[in-house]
């Protein structure tokens, strides 16, 4: 089912003093130290901090792909922290958009049928997929498109796939990791203004990014180091910031 779209504002993903250790032979790695976040429906979140800070561990557990080894972890209202796997895999699917740097299309499938694959694991292939699939080609600027190969598209317009297909279950937000990192500074660009456009139409989005330039299009920059949260920046210019360089793209 469906994810509905909840009020702007309304906390969709909050984390509690998250812990992340692993055991490594006769070591303790400790990735996150007591994470305390929020995320509110229709915002926007970049979350940034060095190699070793715990983006990557944060990713995992924001994207129901870890579990912490101790804390809260809430989405929709739902504490997900000690699901089993395959509630997890339900969560992921139901409730959160994935969009990769590698893009993770399928070679073989055209535009709308990778669209469709989301919903096809569910059962739901049939007219209605097939016409949410055409609706959001169409929102991300694939029109003409629509039966083309992965093969025969450009790096740009792969990752616009990436973006619909990460909507066709109606998230509750958008999870997005490097996703310009395989792009030219146009195109990353021009997707940038997708994910702005997205939100501007109430879409959660959260980016985890080592790129400045991305991060400036959040309302916000979550800085990690050493597993803690160390600072939150709120981008007071993000409006003007965007506007001028959408003007000079």
């Amino acid at each position: 089912m469906a994810s509905e779209r909840l009020p702007a504002g309304v906390p969709i993903a909050e984390l509690v003093d998250i812990h992340r250790h692993y055991v490594m032979g006769d070591h303790v790695v400790r990735a996150l130290n007591g994470i305390n976040l929020r995320i509110e429906a229709g915002s926007y979140t970049a979350i940034m901090g060095r190699s070793g800070s715990g983006k990557s561990t944060l990713l995992n557990i924001l994207g129901c792909l870890d579990r912490p080894t101790s804390g809260q972890y809430r989405i929709g209202g739902e504490d997900v922290a000690n699901l089993s796997d395959g509630e997890l895999s339900e969560v992921r699917g139901q409730k959160i958009g994935f969009i990769f740097q590698s893009f993770n299309l399928i070679p073989q499938l055209t535009v709308l049928e990778n669209l469709e694959v989301p919903l096809f694991y569910q059962g739901r292939v049939g007219a209605e997929s097939r016409a949410k699939a055409e609706v959001l080609a169409r929102r991300v600027g694939l029109e003409g498109r629509l039966e083309h190969r992965p093969n025969e598209l450009s790096g740009g317009q792969q990752q616009r796939v990436a973006i619909a297909r990460a909507l066709m279950n109606d998230p509750l937000f958008l999870l997005a990791d490097e996703a310009t990192g395989n792009l030219d500074s146009k195109t990353e660009e021009e997707i940038l203004g997708v994910l702005d456009e997205l939100q501007r139409e109430g879409v959660t989005i959260v980016v985890v990014t080592h790129n400045a330039k991305v991060a400036a299009r959040a309302q916000r920059t979550v800085w990690l180091k050493d597993g803690v949260v160390e600072s939150v920046e709120e981008n007071l210019h993000r409006e003007s910031s965007v506007a001028a360089q959408e003007a000079s793209a």
